[in-house]
C-alpha cells in the first residue's frame, strides 16, 4: 500500500524540473553573453547604408536574376575597397542592399559601386584641346577629356578589351620603385592576347607621343590613361596574361582604381533609392546614453517593485536582471543586428517583463487575503496559475505588433521588432520559470513562512486600501467616460485635420543632413547661411543635442557639400554627423506600407481577441486601441513632432501595450462570467476593474521609469521615441477603464447573446456566447485553475 506524502511534502516534480530548466537556460546565456558580442546596427557603430533599385537597360530587363547578377558585380568592387565587414544582400526583386562599416562619405561610396557602364579598353590615337562627343564616331572613335592633363582631350581608337577579360585586380605597394602605390591586373583567356597587342601597337610610338598610351574608361569616362613603358617591345606588347599600372597613385586611388577594374559593368542600371550616413560619435553617444537610462530605469524599477512586494518583488528584480541577461545571450545568438531603436525596445522591454511578475503577484496576495493562511506556498502557486491565460494573451498582442514590424518597416526599426519580439519571449520565461522557482524557493522556508508580512503578498497595498475604502463604481458613469473619450479624440482628429502631420524624410521622400559645429549656432544664423547658399525653402532646425539639421526635398551631394561650407562661417569646423536620402519612390511606398501595417495590426489584434473573448469584448478591446492610436496622432500634430518610421515602431507598441492592459481586466470579467454566467455584466466588469487597478498602476509606473530615462537620457534621436510611448502608456491604463469598458458594457446591453437558465440547486448551465475556443477549453480542463 503507497504510503502517503507527509504534509507540506511536494506531490509533483514540477518545482525539480522548473528549477533544472531556469538553470541551463541561465547557464546556458551567461556563456553566450561571455563568448560572443552582439552585433552592431550601423546607426550604432558608423558608416554608409545604401539602398540600390535596378531599372531596365534597353537590352536587359531588371528582374530577380539580373539584380544578383549586378549584386555580384558589386560585392566585387566593394571587396576591393577594403571596407571591413561588409554587407550586400538583395531585398525583394530589385533592391540591393549596401552596408558599408567605417565609410563616412556617401559620395565616394556611391560613385563607386554605381558605375553602370561597360568597361572598356581603348588604345589611344591623338590628343586635340578640343572636345569631342562621348558617343563614338563611324570608324570607332571617340575624344574624351585627359584625366592627367585639364582641358586636354584624348582621341581613342576602338574598343580593343571589355571589363568581361579583367580577371582580377588587386592595389600593391610598389615594392621596386617606391614609387607609391601601383594596380596588378591579371586576364581571362584570350583577353591577354588582346593586352598585348593594344601595348604592342602603344609601344611603337615615340617616346612622350599620346598615342603611346592606352585608355580605361567607364562611364564614357577615362578613368586612367597609362603609357607603355620604354621596355616594352613594338609590336610585342605586354604578354603573360597580367600587366601593372603605375602613376604614383596613393593607396585609397590604387584601391577606387582596382574596384572599378576589378568589379566591371553592372548588367542593369541602378538608381540610389536610399542612403543614410551616421557618424562614428553619433552612435557611440547613443550606445552610451541608452545604457545609462538602462541602468537608470532599471535601477528605479527593481527599487519599486521591490518597495511594493518585499521580498517577492526583490526576487522578482534578480529575475529582471536575469531577464536582460537572457534576452542580450538570445539576440547575441540568433545573430541579429542591434540597431539603435532596437536597443531602445531592448530598454523598453524590460519595462514590460515587470507587468507579468506585476500579474502573479496581486493574484498571489488576492488569494492570501481571501483566505488568510499561513500556507504561503498555495497563494503563490494559485497566483502563477490564474494569472497564466492573462500574461499569455497581454504578450501575444504585443507580439502581433512586434512581428509587423519586422514585416513591414525597414532599415534600423526593423531591429525593433526582433529585440522587441525577443524580449517578451525572455519575459515570459523569466516570470513564469525564473521567477516561480525564486518564489517557491523563498515561501517554503520556515523564517519566511513565521513572517508572511516580509513575501508582500499579506499586505493589502496602497492602492487596494484606497479603493477599499472608497468603494469606487466606475462603470456607473460610462456615458460621461465616453463622452470625455469623444471630446479628446475630436481634439486629435482637429490637430491632424488644421495642422497635418510632419512627415519625416522617410515618407515624403528627401535629405536630411545632421551637422555638428565646432561654435555654438542658433536656428536662426544657421537658416541664413542656408538661405545665402541657395536654399531658403530648406528647414533648418537646432536638434537637442546642440547640432543643426537641414531638411530638403532635393539635395545633391555637391550641394550638400555646399551647405556644409556656409555653415563653417558661422559655426567653425562643421562635421557630418548623419545623412539620410530617401527617393520619392520609395517615401510613398514607406508611407503605404506604414499604413497597412496599422490596418493589419488593429485587424490581427480583432481576430486573435475574438478567438481568445466573446466578440462584443473584443471589438471594445479594438476600439479603445484606435481611440489610444488618434490620441498619440494627434498630440504629435499639435506638437508638430516629426511622424517617421521611429514612430511608426512606437505606434505599433502603443497598440500592443493598449490591448495588453485591456486584455488583463477583460481576463477578470472573462472569469467572472465563467463562475456566474447570468450574472450583471456592469458590476462584473466595474469588479474587474477595481481588482486589476493595482496591477494597472504598478506596471505603468514599471514602464514609464524606464521610458522618462530614455527620454531625459536617450538623446534627440530617442527624445520623440519616448514621448510617443509614455503618453500612449498613460492614455492606454485610462482607455481601458475609461473607453474599453463602457463600450463593452453598451455593446453586451444591445447583444446579449442567449442566457442559460440555472440548473436545479442553483448550478448554472454552460453560458452560451462563448468563443468556440473558449468553450472547447473550458469543457477539457473544468471550471478550476489549472496548476
Amino acid at each position: 500500500m503507497p504510503r502517503a506524502p507527509k504534509s507540506g511534502a511536494p506531490t509533483s516534480r514540477a518545482p525539480v524540473w522548473r528549477a533544472v530548466v531556469a538553470l541551463c537556460v541561465v547557464a546556458l546565456s551567461l556563456y553566450v553573453a561571455l563568448t560572443q558580442t552582439a552585433r552592431l546596427g550601423l546607426d550604432l557603430r558608423g558608416g554608409t547604408h545604401i539602398v540600390l533599385e535596378t531599372k531596365d537597360s534597353p537590352t536587359v530587363e531588371a528582374d530577380a536574376a539580373s539584380t544578383d547578377r549586378a549584386l555580384e558585380v558589386l560585392r566585387q568592387r566593394v571587396d576591393a575597397l577594403g571596407v571591413a565587414e561588409p554587407g550586400l544582400a538583395r531585398s525583394g526583386e530589385k533592391r540591393i542592399i549596401v552596408e558599408l562599416p567605417g565609410v563616412q562619405d556617401p559620395r565616394k561610396a556611391a560613385e563607386i559601386i554605381g558605375r553602370t557602364a561597360q568597361l572598356t579598353v581603348h588604345p589611344v590615337t591623338g590628343e586635340s584641346p578640343e572636345r569631342g562627343g562621348a558617343e563614338p564616331a563611324a570608324d570607332g572613335s571617340r575624344t574624351l577629356p585627359d584625366p592627367d592633363r585639364p582641358g586636354n582631350h584624348l582621341t581613342l581608337g576602338p574598343t580593343a578589351l571589355s571589363g568581361a577579360g579583367v580577371e582580377d585586380a588587386e592595389a600593391l605597394l610598389d615594392q621596386h620603385s617606391l614609387s607609391g602605390w601601383i594596380v596588378s591586373l591579371d586576364f581571362r583567356d584570350k583577353a591577354g592576347e588582346a593586352w598585348a597587342r593594344v601595348t604592342g601597337k602603344a609601344a611603337c610610338a615615340p617616346r612622350g607621343a599620346p598615342e603611346r598610351r592606352v585608355a580605361i574608361t567607364l562611364d564614357n569616362k577615362i578613368i586612367s590613361s597609362p603609357g607603355v613603358n620604354e621596355d616594352v617591345p613594338c609590336e610585342v606588347g605586354i604578354t603573360g596574361g597580367s600587366t601593372r599600372i603605375t602613376g604614383g597613385f596613393s593607396q585609397s586611388e590604387a584601391r577606387d582604381l582596382a574596384a572599378l577594374v576589378k568589379g566591371g559593368a553592372l548588367p542593369v542600371p541602378v538608381d540610389v533609392v536610399e542612403q543614410r550616413t551616421v557618424g562614428p560619435t553619433l552612435g557611440a553617444d547613443a550606445i552610451a546614453a541608452s545604457t545609462q537610462a538602462a541602468l537608470i530605469g532599471v535601477a528605479l524599477t527593481a527599487l519599486f517593485i521591490t518597495v511594493v512586494y518585499r521580498l517577492l518583488g526583490a526576487l522578482a528584480a534578480l529575475a529582471l536582471a536575469l531577464y536582460g541577461l537572457i534576452s542580450y545571450a538570445a539576440l547575441v545568438a540568433l545573430g541579429a543586428t542591434l540597431t539603435l531603436p532596437g536597443l531602445a525596445g531592448f530598454v523598453l522591454a524590460i519595462g514590460m517583463a515587470v507587468d507579468a511578475n506585476v500579474l502573479v503577484f496581486e493574484r498571489a496576495r488576492e488569494e492570501y487575503l481571501g483566505v488568510r493562511s499561513t500556507n504561503l506556498a498555495k497563494p503563490v502557486r494559485t497566483g502563477f496559475a490564474k494569472a497564466w491565460s492573462a500574461v499569455v494573451d497581454s504578450n501575444v498582442t504585443t507580439l502581433l505588433a512586434a512581428g509587423l514590424l519586422f514585416f513591414f518597416a525597414t532599415g534600423p526599426v526593423k531591429g525593433f521588432g526582433v529585440t522587441l519580439s525577443i524580449g517578451v519571449l525572455a519575459s515570459m520565461v523569466t516570470a513564469l520559470v525564473i521567477t516561480r522557482v525564486l518564489a517557491d524557493f523563498a515561501v517554503t522556508r520556515r523564517a519566511v513562512r513565521e513572517r508572511p508580512a516580509l513575501t508582500g503578498i499579506a499586505s493589502t497595498g496602497r492602492v487596494r486600501t484606497w479603493l477599499a475604502r472608497r468603494d469606487p463604481d466606475l462603470v456607473r458613469h460610462r456615458r460621461r467616460w465616453l463622452g470625455a473619450s469623444a471630446l479628446l479624440v475630436a481634439v486629435a482628429v482637429t490637430g491632424i485635420a488644421l495642422r497635418g502631420l510632419e512627415f519625416g524624410v522617410e515618407f515624403t521622400g528627401g535629405r536630411l543632413v545632421e551637422y555638428s559645429t565646432s561654435r555654438p549656432v542658433d536656428a536662426d544664423t544657421a537658416r541664413g547661411a542656408v538661405a545665402d547658399a541657395g536654399f531658403p525653402r530648406a528647414v533648418v532646425q537646432e536638434s537637442g543635442d546642440g547640432d543643426i539639421t537641414v531638411r530638403t526635398e532635393h539635395l545633391t551631394d555637391a550641394e550638400q557639400r555646399r551647405v556644409k561650407e556656409a555653415l563653417a562661417e558661422p559655426g567653425g569646423t562643421v562635421t557630418v554627423e548623419r545623412d539620410e536620402l530617401i527617393g520619392p519612390s520609395l517615401g510613398s511606398e514607406l508611407r503605404q506600407k506604414a499604413l497597412i501595417a496599422l490596418a493589419i495590426a488593429v485587424a490581427a489584434q480583432l481576430i486573435y481577441l475574438s478567438a481568445r473573448f466573446r466578440w462584443t469584448l473584443a471589438a471594445a478591446a479594438v476600439s479603445a486601441m484606435v481611440h489610444d492610436v488618434l490620441l498619440v496622432v494627434g498630440l504629435f500634430a499639435w506638437l508638430g513632432k516629426p511622424v517617421d518610421s521611429v514612430f511608426l515602431a512606437a505606434l505599433l507598441t502603443v497598440i500592443g501595450y493598449s490591448v495588453n492592459d485591456t486584455v488583463v481586466v477583460f481576463d477578470r470579467v472573462r472569469e467572472a462570467r465563467r463562475r456566474d454566467p447570468r450574472g450583471d455584466l456592469a458590476a462584473n466588469a466595474n469588479r474587474a476593474v477595481v481588482q486589476t487597478l493595482p496591477r494597472t498602476v504598478n506596471t505603468g509606473m514599471g514602464a514609464l521609469f524606464i521610458l522618462t530615462a530614455l527620454a531625459a537620457l536617450g538623446g534627440d534621436s530617442l527624445a520623440d521615441f519616448s514621448l510617443a510611448l509614455i503618453a500612449g502608456v498613460v492614455v492606454g491604463m485610462a482607455s481601458t477603464v475609461f473607453t474599453a469598458v463602457p463600450i463593452a458594457v453598451a455593446l453586451e446591453r444591445r447583444n446579449p447573446g442567449t442566457r442559460p437558465p440555472a440548473r436545479p440547486g442553483g448550478t448554472a448551465q454552460e453560458p452560451d456566447g462563448y468563443s468556440p475556443l473558449e468553450a472547447r477549453r473550458k469543457k477539457e480542463r473544468g471550471t478550476g485553475a489549472v496548476v
